[in-house]
């Protein structure tokens, strides 16, 4: 029986430092990572403490949820595919695998892991780390107690728990629930360099570390403008005692790690860099350099503490039903395509118009290959649309009753026998729609528990278990090698990134020629950066780069047709009068941090686009024509 722990800071007793450096790597950045790139990360980089699998966000955490409620796994279904890869030989390295794939049963997670090692015959122990329900001061759960917690909630716990769990139980893998982020990286930073909860300038560094790490691939060299991706190697942070950080990669390695992709990933979903805000600090990143030291290493300084040390309430997501999505997918090619698509749309609002008066707004559709990711925003020429020759009309609807998204998806199959000529490959599909509420709860209403459990060994079976164990690490590593050395050559050659050099003055340009750019989602907020090829180019960009030119550049993203009516545009201007537009200088990095909120038709979990999270929209920025003043 554990004693359940509130979410109060309290000061740890005498902190003992354990390494004067701790090595951290991420094995994994989301749900849909690769568990062959993390066990390439453990097999290259011999250092290696820790690897951390942050595998959780609200797109997987509200799926999950909805998962459970119809009696599937609560936890990432994965869980036991990455460890059969990993555990092995992470055991024979003594490192410890971190990880947030116990999402809403953290509790069922642990069991599939220690069946899993038991099986192989590796003697392990697995600790849990999870929100608690509410419980009266000085009351005890019972080991077994995580679901249901408030009916799905989950709150943004700190590193605390995890700590807990390694200094008490020193376990070879941590599953825990909705965790921070980056508090899943600094966890073992903190238990490992004797950090307390007052040693701020550290924490800060700290977190500049695990923020860096938590997307993994994106640091090094994923989803940037750059050709050797084949090989593409996960990235670690080695961070010491005083809080010095360089992140870096294997050595030799395919990607790029760099200052730009560097800075790409410190602005991600940051939101305003003066005040990152995790449940153990708010950070500082306005004053943050990188600094090359290698091809595979970067150094990285000048995170602090906020004015705001720490949030004194954490963000709770409670699943909350929002509807029924229906949505349709039709092609037509050759001549007149996109005008028969505009025939279909036409046909579809009408039909469901009939049974359902009024509900015209609560569909949107675009053409695929045209304007479904709105890069050329309102520029849709007569000879842009003469060129396509292949449309793929979806409508994608959100209403507020079941019976709705039938009928929708049963008028769009219609468009079969009533619709245009040419008109095949229909789909379609329906379902609830859950959205995760948010809201901000007191640290000491929130709480957590922890315990561990060993591997049940069979005595009779542990020398056949030790040789299943080392078998499995050879199987996996002839895997690996075998992928390796039979792939066929693929010439995946991309334009590279700019050299640092002074973008063209008084001409009109692309924005991609003087800047690259990533973006991110929180909730119904878009988050991109801006960042100059060139740093000298900021002060021309402060001066482009105002709220009026981000609405305008967004503006399309809002309406609701492709051939938008003029009803549809009055819509539009109505729904960009609520658009606000932020924008954060970044002097550390010479780059802007631009936020826009309720843009993003109501966040991932909801939205009726085909890009939810709204990662597409760099390039759309990115395509804006811009003249640098002299």
């Amino acid at each position: 029986m554990e004693e359940v722990q509130d979410c109060v800071v309290k000061l740890r007793s005498n902190p003992k430092r354990r390494r004067d450096k701790v090595y951290v790597g991420c094995g994994a950045g989301f749900a849909g990572d690769r568990p062959m790139a993390a066990l390439k990360l453990l097999q290259r980089v011999k250092e290696l403490n820790y690897l951390v699998l942050e595998c959780l966000a609200e797109r997987t955490l509200a799926d999950r949820y909805r998962i459970m409620v119809s009696g599937g796994k609560g936890y990432d279904p994965r869980v036991k595919e990455w460890m059969s890869v990993l555990l092995p030989l992470a055991l024979e390295r003594k490192v410890c695998i971190i990880t947030n794939m116990g999402a809403m049963d953290p509790l069922g997670a642990q069991k599939e892991v220690l069946d899993l090692a038991s099986s192989l015959g590796l003697e392990i122990t697995v600790a849990v780390a999870y929100e608690a329900p509410n419980k009266t001061e000085g009351s005890s759960l019972l080991p077994g107690e995580s679901l249901g917690v408030g009916g799905g909630r989950s709150t943004y716990l700190g590193a605390a728990s995890i700590v807990h769990c390694l200094e008490n139980y020193k376990p070879h893998v941590v599953i825990t629930s909705r965790v921070a982020d980056a508090a899943l990286f600094l966890a073992p930073m903190i238990y490992e360099l004797g950090w307390n909860w007052n040693d701020t300038e550290e924490l800060a560094q700290g977190t500049l570390a695990s923020h860096l790490l938590e997307c993994g691939c994106q640091l090094t060299g994923g989803y940037f403008m750059h050709p050797k991706l084949l090989d593409l190697s996960l990235p670690y942070a080695e961070v010491s005692y005083g809080g010095e950080v360089c992140v870096g990669k294997a050595d030799g390695s395919g990607g790029l790690l760099s200052n730009s992709t560097c800075a790409e990933q410190l602005l991600y979903e940051v939101g305003d860099p003066a005040n990152y805000i995790t449940p153990d600090l708010v950070v500082d990143f306005r004053d943050v350099q990188f600094h090359q030291i290698s091809k595979d290493r970067v150094h990285c300084k000048g995170a602090k503490p906020s004015n705001t040390c720490r949030p004194e309430k954490l963000l709770q997501l409670s699943p909350t039903e929002d509807g029924w999505k229906g949505w349709g997918e039709i092609s037509y090619g050759g001549h007149q395509c996109l005008k028969r698509a505009q025939a279909a749309e036409y046909l579809v609002r009408s039909w469901i118009g009939e049974r359902y008066p009024g509900i015209d707004d609560k569909i949107v559709s675009y053409i695929m290959g045209y304007d479904s990711l709105k890069a050329i925003g309102g520029n849709k020429d007569s000879d842009s649309a003469k060129q396509v020759m292949d449309a793929r009309l979806r409508m994608d609807g959100l209403f507020e009753l079941e019976e709705q998204a039938v009928e929708f998806v049963e008028e769009f199959i219609a468009l079969y026998t009533n619709g245009p000529a040419g008109g095949g490959g229909i789909s379609t599909g329906q379902r609830k729609e859950i959205i995760l509420q948010k809201v901000l709860v007191d640290r000491e209403n929130i709480f957590w528990l922890a315990h561990a459990k060993k591997a049940s060994i069979p005595y009779l079976n542990q020398s056949t278990g030790s040789d299943m164990g080392k078998t499995s690490i050879v199987q996996a590593h002839k895997k690996l090698t075998s992928h390796v050395m039979g792939s066929q050559y693929f010439d995946a050659s991309m334009e590279m990134p700019p050299s640092p050099s002074p973008a063209s003055h008084g001409e009109k340009i692309a924005l991609y020629h003087v800047a690259h750019s990533r973006a991110g989602d929180k909730g119904n907020d878009l988050n991109f950066s801006i960042i100059p090829h060139f740093p000298d180019d900021i002060g021309c960009l402060r001066k482009i780069i105002t709220p009026d030119w981000v609405k305008n550049a967004l503006s399309s993203l809002l309406d609701l047709s492709s051939f938008p009516s003029d009803q549809a545009i009055q819509h539009r201007n109505n729904l960009l009068e609520l658009v606000v537009v932020e924008i954060y200088d970044v002097p550390g990095i010479s780059s802007l941090n631009v936020v826009v909120r309720n843009i993003l038709d109501g966040g991932v979990n909801c939205s009726r686009r085909i890009d939810r999270h709204g990662k597409t929209l760099s390039d759309l920025i990115l395509c804006q024509e811009v003249i640098l003043p002299p």
